[in-house]
């Protein structure tokens, strides 16, 4: 990212008097978005002759791309030379001037840059070490804000009365050092008076636009904006018109895209492939940050620097780009096509009525008026986006289908129990969120909807014991879903209400990547199987039956998508199925309430690619786990519920990286698992209402055990409190009052 201390790192140590008289020759080369390679090779050149003190020949200006490489090799032939190529921003940037450097072993090549792939390019063909600058901790930050703010005055200490809101400033920056520098300079100018203070905390955003102070900052941060592709800055105007501190999925922005119209086609990859693509660019290029990742790694979700997102709201708000409705403006521009609702005061709601509006999102919003709600469907016939996420609705209005462009719809997270028929109607509908509603059955006309890509359906009570396989439910579908060729996404569905029909129409559904199925029967099994066997791009199934005693009958696929990468199957099992060992790109398996009575260890050792592992509620029948070898890639074990567990042993080599280990509750497993201190990488394990007596052998001053879990950082003992589900009273190992 822009400002971190990338250019002044590396000049402070150019410019290092022990690095001046170790090398021979120096240069410095600020290298532009758009540079000529002979002009990059003409000032290196001239700037070698320069170090050596001796005059430039006659010629330099006028030579080619060829002469000037030769003429850069004989100049550092033998010689021990330092170059950094500052600010690089092209990845072929490495390919075009490599050959004008030759290898000496004294030679240093430094360059800096806020795109990762430039990073990966140079690595293809040299020896390269990335030193990824971080922000500054807090500490560091607080005391580089003080020095500068208070720089003139109180011998750089900030006053008690000031101390809450330099905080607030010193947050805002999230440890970025130009930020800090500039802000801090800024009120170092300053009144030190409160409302003072408080006053160019609200103005920010605006300061960052007009305040002399500020504008190497907001240039800086603008930069890389201004650089992106046109077809990338679209996107990442929409993360910056989030709440602040808002973490934003990385599925739902992908969707929003494409629903959007952002993302373009590509040749042998889905829109959502497509729409990875673009989100991975803004995030090596410094522009949105990774704030969460899945288990393997992949980014599960996002935002922007608050910076950066006052930087682009900014920019979006003045291309009329979007418009935010919040409590503290209530006017609306009348060509607004996308627009935020954000704690905004319920009279002003009851205003609205722009028929331009193409997208509505709506955050921290107490209540919605009626006379909005009732107007939905006539004053914005061009609407293409509701999402109406976490928002304080009980019910959707009669005549939504009248919408006709609608591409995304989410009730996700709201109250409302019933979709009307008129939603039939919305033929461009892509997306369909219903996770953590009350609606509990789909209208039975949405075979008509074709383009629909996503139904997303599924709710869970809190309040419910997890321990039962009935906590989660998802939603009834009528026949036809066969019809909706275009999923990608059905999860979950109630298999008890489509029957044997409905896991047949299933095998026309050949587009899906995650399926999730409820109460399942036993004679569903083979049906079933035959469907998922022609489910070739399908990468995430979870399947639960209809009760803790219904077989869950899976053994009869006989060639599985090798395309699944997170299986969950909840409900009992014969025998681990057969097909599961062959799942080469598999990731997660968790496996819930089976009953196995073998231990399945041996068969999924050898997994490629599995990184975590779980078996709950009765998921193992037997008394002893035996890790002998294998699982090379996993780093999370989760063995939750298995009472009948008594012994759990690790031999040396077993599960290498393993950094995470659940267990628990196992009340016959007496002893610390024998093993444990030969997870080198473990640094979390959680163990859940064990007994009192396995917690000794492990207490700090005088368990016998205590040596086979010294090395972990994290060792904690939960204790299920209270009758809520979830809810635990934690301990640390080391804890004086353990």
């Amino acid at each position: 990212m822009g400002g971190l201390g990338k250019t002044t790192l590396a000049k402070k140590v150019y410019d290092n008097q022990r690095v001046i008289e170790h090398f021979d020759c120096h240069a410095w080369i600020t290298v532009s978005q758009t540079y000529k390679v002979e002009d990059l090779l003409r000032q290196m050149v001239m700037q070698f002759y320069k170090a050596r003190k001796e005059y430039t020949p006659e010629g330099i200006d006028t030579m080619e791309k060829e002469s000037l490489i030769r003429k850069s090799r004989e100049l550092l032939q033998q010689k021990r030379y330092v170059i950094v190529f500052d600010d690089v921003w092209k990845v072929d940037f490495w390919e075009a001037i490599e050959h004008a450097l030759p290898d000496n072993k004294g030679g240093r090549i430094v360059i800096t840059t806020r795109i990762k792939d430039v990073a990966d390019f140079c690595k293809k063909s040299s020896y390269v070490h990335v030193y990824r600058l971080q922000p500054l901790p807090p500490n560091k930050a607080w005391e580089l804000f003080c020095r500068r703010a208070f720089q003139y005055e109180l011998e750089g200490n900030c006053p008690a009365d000031l101390k809450d809101l330099s905080l607030e400033f010193v947050r805002k920056c999230e440890g970025l050092p130009l930020a800090i520098v500039s802000i801090g300079g800024l009120l170092s100018t300053k009144v030190k008076v409160v409302s003072e203070w408080q006053k160019l905390y609200d103005s920010l955003s605006s300061e960052l636009e007009s305040n002399p102070h500020l504008t190497s900052l907001t240039r800086i941060l603008s930069f890389s904006y201004h650089h992106l592709p046109y077809h990338l800055k679209s996107c990442v105007l929409y993360c910056g018109i989030f709440p602040e501190d808002y973490s934003i999925s990385c599925i739902r922005l992908a969707r929003l895209w494409i629903a959007e119209g952002f993302v373009k086609p590509k040749r042998g990859k889905t829109l959502e492939e497509v729409a990875e693509e673009y989100l991975t660019e803004l995030i090596h290029r410094s522009l949105v940050q990774v704030s969460q990742v899945w288990i393997d790694g992949k980014a599960r979700s996002c935002r922007v620097h608050d910076l950066m997102r006052e930087v682009l709201l900014r920019k979006a708000v003045d291309s009329n780009f979007c418009h935010v409705l919040s409590e503290n403006e209530s006017t609306l521009k009348p060509i607004t096509r996308r627009l935020l609702i954000d704690s905004t005061p319920y009279d002003a709601l009851g205003i609205i009525e722009q028929s331009r509006i193409r997208s509505l999102f709506t955050f921290n919003q107490e209540q919605w008026p009626e006379s909005f709600l009732s107007t939905l469907s006539g004053n914005f016939k061009l609407m293409k986006i509701l999402d109406f996420a976490d928002a304080p609705l009980n019910h959707l209005p009669k005549y939504v289908g009248d919408l006709h462009l609608l591409k995304y719809l989410s009730l996700r997270n709201t109250k409302v129990k019933l979709l009307p028929e008129s939603i039939c109607n919305l033929q461009n509908l892509e997306t369909l969120d219903l996770k953590q509603s009350l609606v509990y059955e789909i209208p039975a006309k949405i075979n008509k909807l074709l383009k629909l890509r996503h139904l997303l359906a599924h709710y869970t009570d809190s309040s419910t014991d997890f321990s039962m396989i009935s906590y989660e439910r998802g939603v009834k579908v009528h026949d036809g879903i066969g019809c909706l060729q275009a999923l990608q996404k059905l999860y979950h569905v109630e298999t008890n209400h489509g029957g044997i029909n409905l896991i047949k129409a299933l095998k026309k559904l050949r587009q899906l990547r995650k399926l999730g199925l409820k109460n399942l029967k036993r004679e569903y099994g083979q049906a079933l199987c035959a469907s998922i066997e022609k489910m070739n791009h399908l990468e995430s199934l979870e399947v639960s039956t209809i009760s803790e005693d219904e077989v869950l009958d899976l053994q009869s696929i006989s060639t599985a998508p090798e395309s699944i990468r997170f299986l969950y199957l909840k409900g009992p099992l014969e025998k681990l199925p057969s097909w599961i060992p062959k799942l080469q790109q598999l990731v997660r398996l968790r496996i819930f309430w089976s009953r196995l009575t073998d231990a399945p260890l041996k068969a999924l050792q050898n997994l490629p690619n599995l990184v975590e592992l779980g078996f709950s509620y009765n998921a193992y029948d037997g008394v002893q786990l035996h890790f002998e070898g294998g699982f090379k890639e996993l780093r999370v074990l989760k063995l939750k519920h298995l009472p009948r567990l008594n012994s759990l042993i690790i031999d040396n080599g077993a599960m290498p990286l393993l950094r995470e280990l659940h267990i628990g509750p196992s009340p016959q497993l007496k002893e610390v698992p024998s093993g444990i201190q030969h997870l080198k990488n473990l640094s979390s394990l959680r163990f859940v209402d064990m007994p009192k007596e396995f917690r000794q052998h492990m207490d700090p001053n005088n368990g016998q055990h205590y040596w086979i879990v010294e090395h972990i950082q994290d060792v904690l003992f939960m204790y299920k409190f209270g009758p809520r589900c979830g809810v635990f009273e934690t301990h640390a190992l080391r804890d004086s009052n353990l």
